[in-house]
Parts: C-alpha cells; sequence; structure tokens
C-alpha cells in the first residue's frame, strides 16, 4: 500500500520507490542512468526510457543554462545577505534543528540540511556536505535534489546518478526534499535528507515529509502566538493572564504600564501586582460542583507596590484549563472615552460672546481675570442671561483648556439623586443602582472643569459633600468606604440670591463663602439695550443658516420694539423670538407683524398709572446702574460709602438694587483686580 503522503509522484517515480529497498541499486539502473546522462550533455533532446521525466527535464535545464558538470565548486550569498538571511529565519532554523537532530537519529551516516525558499543552506546537521551560505538552487548547481523540490515545489527524490554534477553523481548517495510551508500553504523552506543507499528506501520520502510537516506546524503555531501576543501588545486594556494555581502566565504592555512592573513578574503570583479588595474573588474556585462565572465591570481600587493607587474597572474569564483571565481598564482612560461620548467639551469663549455695552464688557473683563486662576468661580444673574456661556469661556481661556468641560444643571436633577450623579456610586448602593457601579459628574470632569449651574437648587446633603470635594479634593462615591483624589476647577452658577438662602437656613454659609471665591454678575438684557440690535441680528444669521430661510434683516419698526422690550427672559428669550420671527417672516426684513403678540402688547399696554417708559429712560437706566455697580466696586460692598458716593439714601439704593438684580455681597467678596 502506497503511503498517501507520495501520491503527488507518477507511476514511473513510485516504480523506482517501490524498487528501492535496503540494499544499494544494481549496476543495470546505474549504467542506464550514466548512458543516458551523457547523451543529454551531447545533446539528446528526447527522454530514454530508463530516465524519470522530472529528472530528464531538470538535466536539460542545466545543459540549457551552460552549467559544467565537472565543476563542483559551491556558489556562496555575500557575508552581508548571509547575515541579514540568517537573522530574518532565526526562529525557522529554531525550529527546524529540533526536528532535524531527531530525523538525523534514524540517519547516523548521513546529512540534514535546512535551505529557505531560494535554495540558501540556512543549517545543517550531520556530514559536512553543504556549507551554511551555500546556494543549491538547481539553476546555480544542476540538478540537486534541494534545488529540483524548490523547481518543483513538492517532496522530490533524487538518486545518486540522477544529479547533474559529476561530484554529487560520485558521492553515491540518495536525498528526499520536502518543503516546509507557513498556515497560508507558502513555501517557507525545504527540509533536504542525504543517506548512504543502504540507508534510504521506500519509508524514507514518508519520514521526510513528516519531519517537514512537524516544523510546518510548529511555524504556523508559532506565528499564531506571535500574531496573539501582538494583539495582546497592542490592546488599549491591561490583560493578565492566570495559571490554575493564580500565578501569571502572561502581562500585556498595557498591564504592566498600569502596574508600574516589568516582565521579571512572569510566573509570580497575582498579589505581587498589587492588593485590592477584589483580590480574593478574582483568584476564587468554584466549589466542587460549581462553576465560577467570573466578574464583569467590577470598579477595583490597587493598592501598588509604591503605595500609590490603581482605580480601574476589572473583569475576569475563567479558561477552560483552570486559569484565568484578568482584564483592567484605568478608571481615567475609561472616563476620557465616556466624555468623547457624551461630549463634554466647552464651545464658547470670550471672543464669541455679543456685546459692545459697559456692562457686559465689565462682566468679560472679570471673566478673563477669572480664566488666569484655577479658584473657584460664582457666576450670578438672572435664568437666561448666558451663565454657562461665562463658563465655557472661562475653561477655555484657563490653562484647563484641554480637559473636559462637564456642565450639571443641579436643579433638573431628583434631590435625592444629586450626589449619585455628582459623585458616582457603588454597585449595590441603592435600589436601581448600575451593575458594577457608575462614575458621578466629578470623576468626568477629572483634569478639567466642572460647571454646576443652578447650585442654589443642591440639597444639604449634596452640599456637604460639595464642601468635602472643595477642602479636601477627593470624592466619595455613595456607598463605597474609600475616596479617590480628583483635579477639578469648579465654576457654580445660580439665579438665586445665596446670601438671602443663607440667611433663611437653605444654603450652608461656609460652601456660599467657599464658591464665592471669585464672582461675576451676568446683567440683565434689560439693563444692556444697546446689545439688542446686535444680538438681534446675531441670532438671525444663526437663524437664516439653520432655517435655510433667505431673511436680511429687520425691519427699523421691529428693531424699535425688541429694543424697547423689557426682556424678562433675557437673551433666551430674544433668541427664541428671533427664530419665531424667522420662521414667520414672508419678506427680507423682519417686520413688527412677525413678532410674538405679548411682546407688541405690553409695550402698547401700560400697567395702570404708569407711563411707557421712552427711549431715553431706558438707555438711563442702564447708565444708572453702571453707575451703582461702580459705586459698590470701589467701596466693596459698603452701602453707606456707596450710598454716600452717589448721592442717595440707602434705602434708595438699596430698592435700585432690588431693581437691577444686584447684590452687595457679590461684591464684598470680589476681590480687588
Amino acid at each position: 500500500m502506497v503511503n498517501p503522503q507520495l501520491t503527488a509522484f507518477s507511476p514511473q517515480d513510485l516504480d523506482y520507490i517501490t524498487a528501492l529497498g535496503p540494499a544499494s541499486l544494481n549496476e543495470g539502473p546505474i549504467a542506464e542512468l550514466d548512458q543516458a546522462w551523457l547523451a543529454c550533455l551531447k545533446g539528446r533532446i528526447d527522454r530514454p526510457a530508463g530516465v524519470r521525466q522530472v529528472i530528464w527535464d531538470s538535466w536539460l535545464r542545466s545543459v540549457s543554462a551552460g552549467l559544467d558538470p565537472d565543476d563542483g565548486e559551491y556558489r556562496f550569498v555575500a557575508p552581508a545577505v548571509l547575515a541579514a538571511t540568517l537573522a530574518a529565519n532565526r526562529a525557522l532554523i529554531a525550529a527546524a534543528a529540533e526536528v532535524m537532530k531527531g530525523l538525523l537519529a534514524y540517519n547516523p551516516r548521513g546529512h540534514i540540511n535546512l535551505t529557505d525558499a531560494v535554495g540558501t543552506t540556512l543549517y545543517f546537521c550531520g556530514l559536512d556536505l553543504t556549507p551554511v551560505g551555500s546556494r543549491l538552487l538547481e539553476s546555480v548547481q544542476g540538478t540537486n535534489c534541494t534545488g529540483l523540490a524548490i523547481a518543483e515545489d513538492r517532496l522530490v527524490y533524487v538518486l545518486a546518478e540522477e544529479n547533474f554534477g559529476i561530484g554529487l553523481r560520485r558521492r553515491r548517495m540518495h536525498c528526499a526534499a520536502a518543503p516546509i510551508r507557513d498556515a497560508q500553504g507558502r513555501t517557507l523552506a525545504m527540509l533536504t535528507l542525504t543517506a548512504e543507499p543502504g540507508w534510504f528506501h521506500f519509508h524514507t520520502l514518508g519520514t521526510v515529509q513528516a519531519a517537514a510537516e512537524a516544523v510546518s506546524r510548529q511555524m504556523a503555531l508559532q506565528a499564531l502566538l506571535e500574531e496573539q501576543q501582538t494583539v495582546l501588545e497592542v490592546l488599549n486594556e491591561g490583560l493578565v493572564v492566570l495559571d490554575e494555581r493564580g500565578c501569571i502566565k502572561a502581562l500585556n504592555r498595557y498591564a504592566r504600564q498600569l502596574f508600574r512592573v516589568g516582565r521579571d513578574l512572569l510566573g509570580s503570583p497575582f498579589q505581587r501586582l498589587g492588593q485590592s479588595e477584589l483580590t480574593d474573588e478574582i483568584l476564587l474556585r468554584g466549589g466542587e460542583g460549581q462553576q465560577y462565572e467570573g466578574i464583569r465591570d467590577l470598579d477595583c481600587t490597587f493598592e501598588l507596590h509604591d503605595r500609590s493607587l490603581l482605580a480601574c474597572l476589572v473583569s475576569v474569564c475563567p479558561l477552560e484549563q483552570g486559569g484565568r483571565i484578568v482584564s483592567l481598564r484605568e478608571n481615567r482612560r475609561v472616563r476620557e472615552i465616556t466624555r468623547r461620548i457624551i461630549g463634554t467639551q466647552a464651545s464658547y469663549t470670550f471672543e464669541t460672546i455679543q456685546g459692545n455695552s459697559r456692562a457686559i464688557q465689565d462682566v468679560l473683563h472679570l471673566g478673563r481675570i477669572a480664566s488666569r486662576s484655577d479658584s473657584t468661580t460664582l457666576i450670578l444673574g438672572e435664568s437666561g442671561t448666558g451663565k454657562e456661556l461665562f463658563a465655557q469661556a472661562i475653561h477655555n481661556a484657563s490653562e484647563r483648556c484641554s480637559g473636559p468641560f462637564v456642565a450639571v444643571n443641579c436643579g433638573a436633577i431628583p434631590r435625592d439623586l444629586v450626589q449619585s450623579e455628582l459623585f458616582g456610586h457603588v454597585e449595590g448602593a441603592f435600589t436601581g443602582s448600575a451593575r458594577g457601579g457608575s462614575a458621578g459628574k466629578f470623576e468626568l470632569a477629572d483634569g478639567g472643569t466642572i460647571f454646576l449651574d443652578e447650585i442654589g437648587d443642591m440639597s444639604f446633603d449634596a452640599q456637604v459633600s460639595l464642601l468635602r470635594v472643595l477642602q479636601e479634593g477627593e470624592v466619595t462615591r455613595v456607598g463605597a468606604k474609600k475616596s479617590q483624589q480628583v483635579d477639578v476647577r469648579i465654576i457654580a452658577a445660580t439665579h438665586r440670591n445665596l446670601s438671602q438662602a443663607v440667611a433663611d437656613g437653605a444654603f450652608r454659609e461656609d460652601l456660599y463663602y467657599r464658591l464665592n471665591v471669585l464672582n461675576l454678575t451676568v446683567p440683565p438684557l434689560r439693563m444692556r439695550r444697546e446689545d439688542v440690535p446686535l444680538l438681534a441680528r446675531h441670532f438671525l444669521n444663526r437663524c437664516t443658516r439653520s432655517l435655510r430661510k433667505s431673511v436680511q434683516g429687520i425691519s427699523p419698526e421691529a428693531l424699535d420694539i425688541l429694543s424697547a422690550y423689557s426682556w424678562p427672559g433675557n437673551v433666551r428669550e430674544l433668541e427664541n423670538t428671533i427664530e419665531r420671527a424667522t420662521n414667520l417672516a414672508v419678506t427680507e426684513l423682519i417686520q413688527p407683524g412677525d413678532l410674538p403678540l405679548e411682546i407688541k402688547q405690553r409695550l402698547r399696554q401700560p400697567a395702570p398709572g404708569s407711563v411707557p417708559e421712552p427711549r431715553a429712560a431706558l438707555d438711563l437706566g442702564t447708565h444708572e446702574m453702571n453707575a451703582i455697580i461702580a459705586a459698590l466696586r470701589d467701596t466693596r460692598g459698603n452701602i453707606r460709602l456707596a450710598a454716600r458716593q452717589l448721592n442717595v439714601s440707602r434705602g434708595g439704593l438699596y430698592n435700585k438694587m432690588n431693581r437691577f438684580g444686584l447684590s452687595a455681597d457679590a461684591f464684598r467678596s470680589e476681590p480687588n483686580f
């Protein structure tokens, strides 16, 4: 029965193989081969009956190449090329060497050599027949087993008298060669066995083929392992592979960076990386009859060998062999990804805030000064004045501009969830808490700025936690036992009178003073009426682009109405009004009829006993407010001195301040800029 590995041979090849035995070939076939070889050298084209077709074709190619059969000298590659070739094939040589040495045990007086895919000898064992660096291609050496295997790209054998060169013919040794292939079937190298006739028989070919396939499988496995290792190394999460004893089998690059260790920790217990509250659970083995289901995305803090802390999300997957794969994602990186997804960047700058009035320019000046500091800043102002715009502008002009900007509306969060939203929670902290816990807004803002809008609506308990952040620079998740450091600049805003809230016991006095380090008051739109035309045109340009309307401007009559209106909803109301008017406009200019009815009614119907305020009076009101602000700033909120400077009574000054939405407290804590 023919070996399945040898089915690629022709019937003539198989006849030759079958005739091979433990004894040398008789003189008959040798004489026939010699005569055929001589005939080929003399130019005979047709193949004699006693010569295999594959050998005859190879002889003809050798003759056509002008090779001299008497020239038995080897040709070598250049030393530099050889050095590079050996370096490139280091893994192949190491894998093949062990197999070749094992094969040599069954051929003690033989020779086994390894060449690359272009016939350069890389390694040999046994008899010193083919030096490293020698070229065995058919076009260089003539018909030889290695060269023929490369030309045919398959398992071949060449008997002594089938070689082209006289030296190889006289050596009276037979050869078999088989290709070593990669996982894709591409030829990597050739493995050639040379043996004396008594040691060369039918099974030799199968042995050489099996040896080549063994090397091929080893190279494929090594390529797979290298590919897996490469994937492990480039992953943006730490991976630790543990054996069944809990010792480290593999540790990828990211894990080494997280734990600040090297490869020398391989083989060490997992605890050598650091201690954490999950260490026992990571190493836990299921009881008898129980299956360990692993861990998924649980918060964990490791104390490292240098006493520093590593906060991360941990997942553990059991392996069938009894080991574990531990994956770790650093909380800081998880927060960065979360910020990119939810969009936590500030877009407004001081240059994009519209307004030329003295009132708005004063606030812009204070905002720029605040941006050069990392101190907590309190922004006061009515709803709709644009407090968040100033918060974004301060962030973008600060050294934290490359960090996140996280805005939180404290008034929109249910009071029982404020702490969880701001500071995060651990798993099981309360009914409905997220599995694995959740980071709070302060953690998401780490390295940047958090904007706490409507902070006057924050619950008293949350105020206590916020005060701890301001004092200690650390947050504690709801239900957690440990705190973690955060680097966050706080900007708070409110439309409420916080000093009155402190007096009423609704806001902590110590927190108020912590927040009120730097402050600025965004004026209501009625106190900066000269900015109304500029803002109206700005919003119109934006609306025409988004709504694809051809409205070119605002008529003078409509602009007068807009300028005379008191704007209780401030800039936000003006923006909504312009968007509505843009949608309704049927001409190139917004007309009075396109404006909301309530705006025109309020202008036409003054309150009983009142007189409609003329345009000059409106401008006068703005100047009066600016004068009061200047006096309060000069006296740092001293009402008595400010009233004397303005030549009004203290009661009169209080009334004007209430009308303009001003608070003396804002000026008492204002720094001397």
